[in-house]
């Protein structure tokens, strides 16, 4: 009579430990992507708001020098304006030409605005280290460009090496336009005048991890130039000096 005897197998621990540790692994990757994210996030936000404005800038310059006749004489918006004085001289702001101008120049800003965010070159600046998009602008619109990490993060031993974030501003609502005239005095009633244009575009910046509205100011001079006034026969230098007397030569009598 033969007996069988069954040898009992050895079970395989059981790896549980791997349940809890993939889980792990991958919340750990999760929390660190999203801690140097929020580290990073104020950089790359700095950074690309920095160089929109240096673009933006560039782009209303590049359009503003497009302008036959950048910068007039003061004299040529003003208006004489006539009084029963031989002494005074009254003046008025030509506002027909200063608003004529403006409006020139607004107009070849936005142009020049709308063929930046087309993807034309020509109004961009060829920066190194930036890589523009223009397949993406001429599809969706807007600046896009791209920069190396290693430059955002200001890391020299990457430079321009390592991805590349891709950065991309719209120009939000219309230009805005101002007028700031300044004047000084210059010499004997002399006046320097200067009418400054100022230029207020609002971009909206967006990065792969954030978006901001921000406001790009530009300003530049329509007219520089010196009022000449009358110069009085009699005048003071202020404080406790003595008046100068000037002499008309007609009325000095030879000997």
């Amino acid at each position: 009579m033969k007996f069988h005897m069954q040898v009992p197998k050895k079970r395989k621990p059981k790896r549980r430990w791997l349940k809890f540790l993939i889980p792990a692994l991958l919340l750990s990757i999760i929390g660190s992507f999203y801690y140097l994210n929020m580290k990073l996030k104020p950089v790359y936000m700095n950074y690309a708001e920095v160089q929109t404005h240096k673009i933006a800038a560039h782009v209303i310059s590049q359009a503003i020098q497009s302008r036959s006749e950048s910068v007039l004489d003061a004299n040529d918006v003003l208006l004489n304006l006539p009084n029963d004085s031989s002494e005074t001289v009254t003046l008025k702001v030509d506002t027909e030409t200063i608003n004529q101008v403006m409006a020139e120049l607004h107009e070849l800003v936005e142009e020049h605005l709308d063929r930046a965010e087309s993807g034309d070159l020509e109004m961009l600046p060829q920066s190194d280290g930036i890589q523009f998009d223009t397949e993406e602008m001429e599809k969706h619109g807007g600046v896009v460009f791209f920069v190396p990490i290693g430059q955002v993060a200001d890391i020299p031993l990457l430079g321009n090496l390592g991805p590349k974030i891709p950065i991309r501003f719209h120009i939000v609502g219309n230009v805005h336009a101002d007028v700031d005239t300044k004047l000084k005095e210059f010499g004997i009633n002399n006046v320097y005048m200067e009418v400054n244009m100022e230029l207020t575009v609002n971009v909206q910046i967006i990065i792969p991890i954030a978006t901001k509205q921000s406001t790009v100011v530009q300003q530049f001079p329509i007219a520089i130039g010196i009022i000449q006034g009358v110069v009085p026969q009699i005048y003071t230098k202020g404080g406790q000096s003595p008046a100068n007397i000037e002499i008309p030569m007609q009325d000095v009598k030879k000997p």
